[in-house]
Parts: structure tokens; C-alpha cells; sequence
């Protein structure tokens, strides 16, 4: 080898190194008014936390739990998207439902069982997200009845690939409300009588 490199010198790995993970800092207080992508989580910035669909839902929550989330990406065998999976998925009347329709217990029930698949989803556009404004979002999530938003991005070839997504509770966290996690006409009254009394 050339003499102008010296080789590095070489020390051990010390037990419970972690790692590093991209991070995106939202600002922590926005107003109605500020630039929606204040609020979006970018996944250019961010690892999306994701789940298989046919990863069992017990895995699915004990997940969540782990890393702090509400949603899952799921994603089929090729690393697309198959859908997604709130706690309100995991929580809710869904795993309920499924096991009175189709029996067993509830460590039968996978991920593909109660999530929102792909065809059923409705996604936002990147370039409308980047002309609107916070209450532009929360509009938008309050009209749909939801509480999380996936913002899709267009691809030369036409294809889509999801590039945000929105929480109505970060959102909220970021107007500086203390809002728990509930039902999403519970989260929307708290975040209208908050900004009505500003």
C-alpha cells in the first residue's frame, strides 16, 4: 500500500454501544398558521417504524410500545406498502370483531387481520402539503375522521412513494396542548376549544 496511508488504528467495541438513528427536531411550539411540514413527520429524516403483516398483533403493540409510535408501517414481502396500523387498530373494536367473526384467541390475530390495507388508504400530495398551513392538516384529518395522515411524494415514473406522515396528537403537542390519546372527536374538540380560546 501506498506509504502517504497510514492504517487507522483499531480499538474494541465496548458492550451496549448503540447506534446512531436519523432524527428530524419539529419545532416544539407551531401555531395554526405555520407551515404544515412543521408538523410532518419526514421520513427523509426520520425511520419510518415498521411491521410485516403477517407479524402477529401482540408484536405489533409490544413495537409501538418499544419505540414510542402509534403507527406502523406495514409492508408486504417486496418492502411496499401494504397498509398501516394504529393503536386504534390494536386497542379498538377491531380484534374484537375479528375473533366474533372468525374465532380463536387473540394471539391468532396478525397485523393483516385489523390494519388499513393500501386500496383504502387516502394520501396527501407533497406539493399540497408544502403550500398549506397547520389548520390546513388538521382540516384534513378532522374531515376524514382520522388521526394520522400519510403524505405521498410522486416519482418520475409515476409511481408513489410515502414520504410524511402526520399524527393529530404530535400536532397537537406542538400547539402546546395536553391532549391524551383518544378517540379522534375527543382530540379535535380539545384542539378547537384550545385555539378558539386564543
Amino acid at each position: 500500500m501506498n506509504k502517504e496511508f497510514a492504517p487507522l488504528t483499531s480499538h474494541p467495541l465496548k458492550a451496549g454501544t448503540g447506534f446512531a438513528r436519523p432524527t428530524q427536531v419539529l419545532p416544539h411550539s407551531v401555531t395554526m398558521n405555520d407551515a404544515a411540514t412543521n408538523v410532518m413527520t419526514d421520513l427523509r429524516s426520520v425511520t419510518v417504524v415498521n411491521v410485516r403483516a403477517k407479524t402477529s398483533l401482540d408484536k405489533a403493540n409490544e413495537k409501538m410500545i418499544r419505540y414510542g409510535v402509534r403507527t406502523l408501517l406495514v409492508l408486504d414481502e417486496a418492502d411496499k406498502v401494504a397498509g398501516i396500523l394504529t393503536a386504534t387498530d390494536v386497542l379498538g373494536e377491531k380484534p374484537v370483531n375479528f375473533l366474533q367473526q372468525m374465532g380463536g384467541t387473540h394471539a391468532d390475530i396478525m397485523v393483516r387481520d385489523v390494519m388499513t390495507v393500501q386500496r383504502e388508504l387516502e394520501v396527501m400530495k407533497l406539493e399540497d402539503v408544502q403550500k398549506a398551513k397547520v389548520g390546513n392538516i388538521l382540516a384534513s384529518l378532522k374531515a376524514a375522521g382520522r388521526q394520522h395522515a400519510m403524505v405521498v411524494e410522486d416519482n418520475a415514473d409515476g409511481s408513489q412513494t410515502v414520504r410524511g406522515l402526520f399524527s393529530a396528537t404530535q400536532i397537537a403537542r406542538q400547539l402546546g396542548l395536553q391532549v391524551k390519546n383518544g378517540e379522534v372527536a375527543k382530540v379535535f374538540a380539545e384542539i378547537e376549544s384550545a385555539v378558539s380560546a386564543h
